[in-house]
């Protein structure tokens, strides 16, 4: 399964039994936006909510860490989520938050998982068919057993960052805004200092996207990522500011042929709450 999908390739398979589309929307706390009252409103015919802070770790202060293989297996399994099924991620935004959870699959051993090029936005747009009002009751797709097979080497925590910092093994690339990067405005989450992981580059996710939130084409993703330092042998980690934004990263390394690296999970949520991690601005 290609890690990109297209509107018109869903469309065309939208009654697939082993199809699974999951609305993997998120919103920053507090705010305006309500990912399941705007889910309930419109959403492509079938799809389930895969909650990106509901299916993490919750024995932690940092948001929506990854959780045990085995609670992902239940929570994907109580979605209708088996190892057979191919699974499209999209999200409300266009291409935001749906790369976290097509992460979350391939960290867990599932391939079969994709993201909509574009998301619910471009499939608005071409006048597609679109369900609201509260959903019926889903009945499980057969078979709802799923076994997780954690792929550590996806996954990069504060102590492989640390110990980058000393052999420089891997580039560190940064998803969040140049303004960002660079400290010149304060971080949306309260407490945490701004900058970045000192030798990190700068790469924010939206210089990968079209103006139609779908993905660049593969040669301009290719000449980005090279104006980063990423060419064919670069080992790479993304991050970000809560591990969301830098799966977007992630999906354009490997729709742009290049490999995909890992991701770290705390990122700046957790870097930047420190007072024992350098920064640089």
């Amino acid at each position: 399964m290609e890690s990109l999908v297209s509107t018109s390739a869903l469309a065309a398979e939208l009654s697939s039994p082993e199809l699974v589309v999951l609305d993997a929307t998120w919103y920053m706390p507090g705010g305006a936006r309500n990912a399941r009252e705007l889910y309930a409103a419109a959403r492509i015919p079938g799809a389930r909510i895969f909650d990106i802070d509901q299916i993490a770790d919750r024995q932690t202060s940092l948001p929506h860490m990854v959780p045990s293989p085995e609670f992902f297996a239940q929570q994907v399994g109580a979605l209708g989520v088996s190892n057979a099924s191919r699974v499209v991620c999209y999200d409300q935004h266009g291409i935001m938050s749906a790369p976290r959870a097509r992460w979350m699959f391939r960290l867990y051993g599932h391939d079969q998982v994709a993201v909509l090029d574009g998301g619910l936005p471009k499939w608005r747009a071409e006048g597609r068919e679109l369900v609201g009002g509260p959903p019926a009751p889903v009945a499980p797709v057969a078979p709802v057993r799923f076994q997780s097979a954690f792929r550590a080497g996806l996954l990069r925590g504060l102590g492989d960052l640390r110990d980058n910092l000393r052999t420089r093994r891997e580039l560190v690339l940064d998803a969040r805004s140049a303004d960002r990067f660079h400290a010149r405005v304060p971080e949306p989450r309260p407490g945490l200092r701004g900058g970045h992981v000192p030798g990190a580059r700068s790469l924010p996710f939206g210089e990968l996207l079209t103006p139609q939130q779908t993905l660049l084409p593969l040669a301009a993703l290719r000449a980005r990522f090279a104006a980063a330092g990423v060419d064919a042998r670069s080992a790479v980690i993304t991050s970000c500011g809560s591990g969301l934004t830098a799966a977007v990263l992630n999906l354009a390394l490997a729709v742009a042929g290049l490999p995909e690296g890992a991701l770290y999970d705390g990122s700046w949520a957790e870097w930047g709450g420190r007072d024992d991690t350098p920064v640089e601005a």
